[in-house]
Parts: structure tokens; sequence; C-alpha cells
């Protein structure tokens, strides 16, 4: 028998790729749209905040268990800029070339040894609403911001994010290559793990 999970988001992608890494367990993840329920205020000072936020708003009022993602990409030179503040960091939410653009600006000049970042990725599951003890998943993904974007794949910053590990951009992997090595993929890995101790799935 399945059991259906709500995600705390409406993308579509999201979506797919949270079920096609759960289908083998017997776990339906399906969107918070399915509901008519609006994003959550996301008023935390971390991801892991944000993520546990997303969480509990979608539980609240699915009365089903839910899972929430937060992510972002924190720049060392920056002080962790742009962090929980990455998809609207130029001012409008999900303007990825604004957000890049901006990004590149902040980092004019600053030598490649002092350009290195992570993307972060948090994954928070609650079994109900007001879960005292969310199961966390937290993904990172190390690198360094290039000077020019690069590669025409991926959304985000991908197209600056330069991955050491196969000397190009995010941008430039592969699909397949990138949910193997991307923050997400370890959160979601991490994430199994912690349902199998639980005995949330098998």
């Amino acid at each position: 028998m399945s059991q259906t999970i709500v995600l705390a988001s409406n993308n579509a992608g999201k979506i797919n790729e949270f079920n096609q890494l759960f289908a083998d367990y017997g776990l339906v993840i399906k969107p918070q749209g399915d509901w008519q329920v609006s994003d959550a205020d996301e008023t935390g000072l971390s991801f892991i905040e944000n993520a546990i936020l997303k969480a509990r708003h979608a539980s609240s009022h699915t009365d089903l268990p839910a899972i929430a993602d937060d992510s972002g990409i924190a720049v060392d030179y920056l002080n962790g800029a742009p962090g929980i503040y990455s998809a609207r960091f130029a001012g409008e939410h999900g303007n990825n070339g604004a957000n890049n653009a901006l990004l590149l600006e902040k980092l004019a000049g600053v030598p490649s040894h002092e350009r290195t970042a992570r993307f972060h990725c948090v994954l928070a599951y609650v079994r109900h609403a007001s879960d005292p003890t969310p199961i966390i998943a937290h993904g990172v993904w190390e690198g360094r911001i290039l000077e020019d974007a690069a590669g025409n794949e991926g959304f985000g910053y991908d197209p600056i994010f330069y991955v050491p590990e196969t000397d190009c951009s995010a941008a430039s992997l592969p699909k397949e290559i990138k949910n193997q090595l991307s923050h997400r993929a370890k959160a979601l890995q991490q994430l199994i793990a912690l349902f199998r101790e639980q005995h949330i799935i098998p």
C-alpha cells in the first residue's frame, strides 16, 4: 500500500525527481498545489529553519506527512551570501539572469582562489504539522564562482558555478551527471538513509 507525502513545492521537476527516487519504496509524492496550499512565509534565518517552516505549513493544511526543501548558494568571499536569499538576491524572486549578474558584479576582480562557494540543500520531513523531531538531511556541493557564465543546462546559479571534479560549470553537465553530484542528490540520498533508519521505508 502506498503512502502519500506532500511536497511543499509546485515545481514539476522536483515532483518528478522525488517520485522517481521514492517509487520503489511505496511512497507517492504530491505537490501542495493539489490541496490549494499557498507558499509558506520563509521567515527563518537558515536553510534548516525555512525547510521546517515549509514542511509544517504543507502538513498543517493537508493533515499528511510533508517534505520541504530549502536550498541556495553560499559564497565565502561574501560571508555566505546570498544564502537563504539566493532566489531573490537581485530583488525579483527567480530572476536567474539578474541574480547571476549581481553575484558576478560583487566578485569583480576577486581572484579565483577567493571565489570558493557551495550549494546547500536542506530537506525537512515532518510526520505531522507539530512533529517535535523533524528528519533533516543536508547536502553540500563544493565549487567556486566563475568569472563568466558557461553552459546551457541547469538553472539558477549553475552557469557560474564551477565544479572541480568535472572541470566545468554545473550548467555544462548532462542532467544525469548533475543528478549524481548535486547538493539535492546528496540530500535525497541522506534522506533515504534516514528514512530506512526510522523504518519509514523498508
